[in-house]
């Protein structure tokens, strides 16, 4: 069976192509380290703080200093600026403000309203990558137009925004070549405003975004109807076909039926595999569409402008603590309070946010032009490539492969050159090129393109 033998296989690579020295194949302890500092206690007091400014609704009070989203949206800025000095001034903290007209819908007046982001600059000039991990900072109850009414918010989605806020006080300390934002964005519940906005500066600056991960509802390990607990695994969702794909695209991938193999979905597969590698006894389910039935989050304009971005979530969910007013019925209570979230649970979610951030941000950028040749009738698959025009020199690069009907890659072999000649067909198996530099840290995998 192929799925036993594969990783015994012998490749048949030119002696030139195979590396002398692989790169380290051990998780970086360095990773681990900062995934063990995220604080479960830094988390269920963010949370506590958040859910003490009443409500976080998009339309509630901007003036004062103890309620409302004005009040909340500033505290978050100022604990960054905490993060921002004791990384000695390195991250670069602002409110991204703009203005919402009525919309007819969910904006019943002008409204500004803010992004507020923490930027950790990369080290290396020449490289500009982006990496943004966000939450949304709003609530809301029932009635998703009742601005005055209390609405905690622990978990919808406070869990995102404390996660996000996590993530920058332990990352700032660190030094990674590529540039990082932590963003608690507004408006989600209204029409992702604070994410289309966010989204859409990004396209028009022209940012190198390799990735963006929305933080939506994760701090609860418990679902009801049916109850369901489970503390060990994360859902991950990522779109098939991308939002931008044009028809030239399009038809190369229904000739190659290759809709598990967008960008984002190899970002979800990435995920799953730093995780089983640096956060110990937890997983990531690969949730094949772009997020839960029929819905969508602040992942959604990002991909809709073109980038690579995916949602996490918690396993399963409690709709009576989502969006709901603070009531109990029949002996059930209603409403998001932070004593319905499992703080344990969320620290760990936040750990594969890190893990990912920092494998990615530590990497060499992606391989370029990344082509399967196509010329010859052949049972063998012929690869080339290009290095990374900008940035760290990849120490070489890994071809993944797997059978077509397999989510997981099944293989991976290491060469240093920018080709590869595989004794496999490429009618039977999905291949994917990533950089990696010597210490392990590998690039996203760039799915190739046909090549005649």
């Amino acid at each position: 069976m192929l799925r036993s033998t594969l990783f015994l296989l012998t490749l048949g690579l030119t002696a030139s192509a195979f590396a002398q020295t692989k790169p380290s194949t051990t998780p970086d302890p360095a990773i681990t380290k900062m995934v063990e500092e995220i604080s479960e206690k830094n988390l269920r007091d963010d949370i506590d703080k958040l859910v003490s400014f009443g409500t976080r609704h998009t339309l509630s009070d901007t003036k004062s200093k103890k309620r409302g989203i004005g009040a909340s949206r500033n505290w978050v800025e100022d604990e960054f600026k905490k993060y921002s000095k004791a990384s000695g001034g390195r991250l670069k903290v602002e409110q991204d403000t703009f203005t919402i007209k009525p919309d007819g819908r969910r904006i019943n007046r002008p409204v500004v309203m803010a992004n507020v982001m923490a930027t950790l600059p990369g080290t290396d000039p020449n490289d500009k990558r982006i990496f943004v991990v966000s939450g949304h900072i709003d609530s809301r109850v029932s009635d998703v137009m009742n601005a005055t009414a209390d609405a905690p918010g622990a978990n919808d989605d406070g869990s995102g925004t404390v996660a996000v806020m996590e993530l920058a006080r332990v990352m700032s300390k660190q030094q990674f070549p590529a540039t990082i934002i932590f963003v608690a964005v507004q408006g989600e519940e209204q029409g992702l405003y604070g994410s289309t906005h966010m989204a859409k500066r990004a396209k028009a600056e022209n940012w190198n975004l390799v990735a963006m991960l929305n933080n939506d509802i994760m701090g609860n390990s418990t679902g009801h109807d049916p109850e369901i607990k489970n503390t060990t695994q994360l859902r991950v969702f990522s779109e098939g076909v991308p939002a931008n794909e044009t028809p030239d695209e399009a038809k190369v991938r229904r000739t190659l039926s290759s809709e598990n193999d967008s960008p984002s979905r190899q970002l979800a597969r990435y995920i799953r595999t730093v995780t089983k590698n640096h956060v110990a006894g937890h997983e990531v389910v690969l949730e094949y569409r772009p997020d839960r039935f029929l819905r969508g989050g602040d992942h959604t304009p990002f991909n809709q402008q073109g980038f690579t971005a995916v949602r996490f979530s918690e396993m399963n969910e409690d709709f009576r603590h989502q969006h709901q007013d603070l009531r109990t019925e029949n002996g059930e209570e209603y409403g998001d309070h932070a004593k319905f979230m499992d703080f344990a649970y969320l620290r760990k979610n936040t750990g594969v946010n890190l893990a990912t951030l920092a494998n990615l941000a530590l990497a060499p950028a992606a391989p370029e032009n990344v082509g399967v040749l196509t010329a010859k009738l052949t049972n063998r698959t012929e690869l080339q490539w290009e290095a990374p025009k900008a940035g760290e020199k990849p120490a070489g690069y890994y071809v993944l492969m797997r059978e077509t009907s397999t989510p997981e890659w099944q293989q991976k072999f290491f060469v240093t050159d920018t080709k590869a000649d595989l004794p496999h067909s490429k009618d039977n198996f999905i291949f994917g090129v990533v950089s990696v530099d010597a210490e392990g840290h590998e690039s996203l995998p760039v799915t190739p393109k046909p090549v005649r």
